[in-house]
């Protein structure tokens, strides 16, 4: 049987570490979390509602780190949206019309900081503007966050919120592009467990506090084994996972 002293030790050695110093501190914490055991794979449905009250279903297949399929319903209409090794490529009839670089700032705090080494996550955080130099505690919807890139009081410099206790990604703000005096928030709401892991069911893109886009999300699937080249890039392939009944639906 431990002795009292050692039981005591054990139990402190248990506890959460020191509250984070830095942004760097934070990325570091969420990797460590959850290290070996967050999803590698997810697919997902998703209805998404436009600024124009327009509404698409989305069919989307991710691969932890920075891989990310959209194919917009219809299926036949060969409309995609790739995000793969911080480039985007959009596809129209099935011919690639986009194709340029881009760090994808919401896959990389939702999800490749999970599955990639934290001094990659951070450096491309740096390389989007973020302070890391600046860490807060703070609450957001009755949970407690630390508050990365932004000092008390200020809802305007680029920042994003990381839950305390399950360590994800909440929220971000930053002044929107070419708007001035706008500033953007995006969240992640509505956390439900996936795997050993967890994951947002929905996504709301806010202007100055008005919601503008709205993401909801079901048949979360984890780990799943995705078809061979569908994040590769290049002549457009089917995505193959997406079923007769989810396109019934």
């Amino acid at each position: 049987m431990l002795r009292p002293f050692l039981l005591l030790a054990a139990v402190v050695t248990a506890w959460p570490s020191a509250a984070p110093q830095t942004g760097e501190d934070v990325i570091r914490m969420m990797h460590s979390r959850y290290a070996g055991k967050w999803y590698r794979t997810v697919t997902f449905i998703q209805k998404t509602t436009l600024p124009d009250g327009k509404i698409e279903t989305w069919y989307e297949a991710l691969g932890v780190p920075a891989k990310l399929r959209i194919d917009i319903a219809p299926l036949a209409g060969r409309n995609v949206i790739l995000f793969r090794n911080d480039s985007v490529y959009r596809y129209v009839d099935g011919d690639v019309k986009i194709a340029r670089p881009l760090v994808h700032p919401l896959l990389l705090l939702g999800f490749d900081v999970y599955g990639q080494a934290p001094d990659i996550t951070i450096a491309k955080l740096k390389g989007l503007g973020y302070d890391l130099t600046k860490a807060r505690e703070d609450t957001w919807q009755g949970r407690k966050v630390w508050i990365v890139g932004a000092a008390a009081g200020d809802s305007t410099s680029k920042q994003f919120w990381v839950d305390q206790e399950r360590l994800v990604y909440v929220r971000s703000l930053e002044p929107a592009v070419q708007k001035p005096g706008v500033t953007s928030e995006v969240q992640f709401n509505k956390y439900v467990r996936l795997g050993q892991g967890w994951i947002e069911t929905e996504v709301l893109m806010l202007e100055n506090g008005k919601v503008v886009v709205r993401e909801e999300y079901r048949d979360m699937k984890a780990d799943v084994t995705l078809p061979a080249g569908i994040f590769a890039g290049g002549a457009y392939a089917a995505p193959g996972w997406v079923t007769e009944s989810d396109e019934a639906e």
